[in-house]
C-alpha cells in the first residue's frame, strides 16, 4: 500500500468523463496538488472542464486525505469533513453510497510518478465511467 506522503506535490491530471445517461463525453484537465494540511493533505483539483458542446469552463475541488505511516489504510474526506472513501488495495474496489445513487472506485499505481482512479457512478440519477490519470509534475 502506498504511504499518504507519496502523494504530497504538484500533479497533472487528465479525467475522461463518459456520460453514458445524456450520451454525452467530457474532459478535465488541469492539476492536482496534495499539501500538508492538519495530520493529513490537502488535495486541490483545478482546470478546465470541457463536456459535451458546451463551452469550456473552469472547475475545482478539494479534498481533506488522512493516513498513518506506510500500508496505513487512507481516508479521504470532502473538504467538509464528511467522509468520501478509503483508498483501496490495489486490485480492491472502494464504495462512495450516496441515495440514490452509487459511486464505486479503482485506484491503479503504475510506476514511481503515476497512478489512475476509475470511478463508476450508477442508479437512477446516473450512469457515468470517470476515470484519471495522475502524473508527477
Amino acid at each position: 500500500m502506498i504511504a499518504l506522503d507519496w502523494f504530497a506535490g504538484r500533479w497533472v491530471l487528465t479525467r475522461e468523463i463518459t456520460d453514458y445517461r445524456a450520451d454525452l463525453v467530457g474532459r478535465f484537465t488541469g492539476s492536482a496538488v496534495w499539501t500538508p494540511q492538519g495530520d493529513g493533505l490537502l488535495q486541490v483539483e483545478d482546470g478546465t472542464l470541457r463536456y459535451g458542446s458546451a463551452p469550456p469552463m473552469q472547475a475545482s475541488r478539494r479534498y481533506l486525505w488522512q493516513g498513518q505511516g506506510q500500508g496505513a489504510e487512507i481516508d479521504v474526506f470532502f473538504d467538509d469533513g464528511r467522509p468520501f472513501h478509503r483508498v483501496p488495495a490495489p486490485g480492491q474496489e472502494a464504495l462512495h453510497d450516496c441515495p440514490p445513487d452509487t459511486y464505486r472506485v479503482r485506484y491503479a499505481f503504475d510506476g514511481p510518478d503515476r497512478f489512475t482512479t476509475r470511478w463508476r457512478v450508477t442508479g437512477p440519477r446516473k450512469d457515468m465511467l470517470l476515470e484519471t490519470l495522475f502524473e508527477r509534475d
